[in-house]
């Protein structure tokens, strides 16, 4: 039981945070464009990209229609938080880090509950919790 609600706490709260930043990312383009000119990127005709991925990899958690795509998502969003946070270390703004660490936190939460909640396990997480039961 609790395994079950650190998997949906942990996962809709990733996935919040996802969402949240793609709308940022459509409400508000030029904000997202200088911040990333702040540190370092100039590639600000990656943003539309940005706005699909950060929509589908919430979305191939959730759904999980497929688990190797499910499992890509994990991997993909692992890497985006950890560059992410190293990218504000990098310029020295550490408060920029603080989404993308509890995004880490989310998410490594997420990948190593998903097993014991979910039907089709992942051969990357761990295994699903035992339930163990007292003999009679």
């Amino acid at each position: 039981m609790i395994v079950s609600f650190i998997y949906w706490l942990s996962t809709v709260l990733l996935s919040l945070l996802y969402f949240a930043s793609a709308l940022m990312y459509i409400a508000k383009g030029d904000f997202v464009r200088n911040a990333q000119a702040e540190l370092g990127y100039s590639a600000s005709h990656l943003v539309p990209l940005m706005i699909v991925v950060k929509i589908l990899g919430p979305v191939a958690i959730l759904s999980r229609f497929n688990v190797a795509l499910s499992d890509l998502a994990y991997a993909g969003m692992f890497y985006h938080l950890l560059l992410s946070a190293l990218a504000h270390l990098g310029v020295h703004k550490p408060k920029g880090t603080i989404p993308a660490v509890l995004g880490l936190i989310f998410l490594a939460a997420s990948f190593m509950t998903q097993n014991a909640v979910r039907d089709l396990p992942s051969p990357y997480a761990s295994p699903a919790a035992v339930i163990q039961t007292p003999l009679n």
